[in-house]
């Protein structure tokens, strides 16, 4: 190994020690889920937003309230619903009857760790408003800009189930978000767990391991892990195959996606990756690193036809089969 990425390993093995105490600090809440657990981290660690699927009572809510506990950072629930505005979220000016003067009440988006429960039971203003929280990092309020406070992490949930009444993100504002994870059901052994914790006494939330400080030193540490020429090309046959999968061998693939990913993809996949690096203690990115984290960074950017439809076949399904094409470095 050189001895400068031997170097650079052994200053991120131990600027990332504070990752199993937050993991070990979690799970003494959390049974199972290790996996949404190390996404939310990959997202806090690249300060890049979250969008979680999946059936109510999988411990999205818990998970991502333990997460802030463990950094002593500020959380706080919004469940999106028809009748929220924008102002509910962002906050408004309020008149003062005995001063004559407007002062501005802030809303819960001020906060470190945002959870957006449902956000397609909102309609389209409702959902612009937060997204442009997300992009801009900064609220407008009448006049003036207010800054949000860092860390700050959006981390929104969709219920797959149920589509009556809700607002679809479309497919250019779900670009939004860096990743988006699909979470299943808990194993017979975790759930047994589980029962047993939920039923035999009060849970308790974890308790601070670390301040916000070691999460911002984790962001510029991460910007250091090596990413070899060979990965960065890899990375773009990954999502040039998204656009032009005939270039890449896989010219069944053509009709089947109408939109392939955008550069936003190759942004993150190396942004990602790195952070993946980071929570598993080494300085350079190996192809792993990509293929563990790169279905949850293409799934919600490849846009299928129809006729993919028509053959039952996601996008999830398309992005495996270039996966398992382009060849590894």
């Amino acid at each position: 190994m050189d001895p400068q990425i031997r170097e650079l390993s052994e200053k991120i093995e131990r600027e990332s020690e504070f990752v199993n105490d937050i993991f070990n600090e979690i799970s003494k809440v959390i049974v199972g889920q290790k996996k949404m657990l190390e996404r939310l981290m990959v997202g806090l660690i690249s300060n890049g937003h979250i969008l979680l699927e999946g059936v109510p009572g999988l411990a999205k809510t818990l998970s991502i309230k333990s997460l802030a506990a463990t950094i002593e950072a500020k959380f706080q629930r919004i469940q999106f619903t028809p009748d929220l505005l924008p102002a509910d979220l962002i906050g408004t000016l309020i008149y003062n009857q005995k001063t004559g003067e407007f002062f501005t009440r802030k809303g819960p988006l001020f906060a470190n760790l945002i959870l957006a429960d449902e956000i397609n039971r909102a309609p389209a203003k409702v959902q612009s408003a937060l997204l442009e929280a997300m992009q801009e990092r900064q609220v407008t309020i009448g006049e003036d800009t207010f800054p949000l406070k860092e860390p700050f992490l959006v981390l929104a949930t969709q219920n797959p189930i149920e589509q009556e009444g809700t607002y679809p993100l479309p497919e250019a504002q779900v670009d939004r978000f860096m990743l988006k994870i699909i979470i299943d059901y808990p194993s017979r052994d975790e759930e047994l767990l589980i029962l047993r914790q939920q039923t035999t006494g009060d849970v308790e939330l974890p308790s601070p391991v670390v301040k916000p400080a070691a999460v911002f030193r984790a962001r510029k540490v991460c910007r250091e892990i090596y990413l070899d020429p060979k990965i960065e090309n890899y990375i773009l046959d990954l999502v040039f195959a998204t656009r032009n999968p005939e270039k890449f061998g896989l010219p069944e693939l053509k009709d089947l996606i109408s939109y392939g990913a955008s550069p936003r993809a190759s942004i993150y996949l190396a942004q990602a990756s790195r952070a993946f690096a980071f929570i598993r203690h080494r300085g350079y990115v190996i192809p792993e690193d990509i293929r563990s984290i790169g279905m949850d960074i293409l799934r919600h950017r490849v846009m299928i036809t129809y006729e993919a439809e028509a053959e039952e076949l996601t996008s999830e399904d398309i992005i495996q089969k270039i996966f398992d094409k382009i060849e590894v470095p």
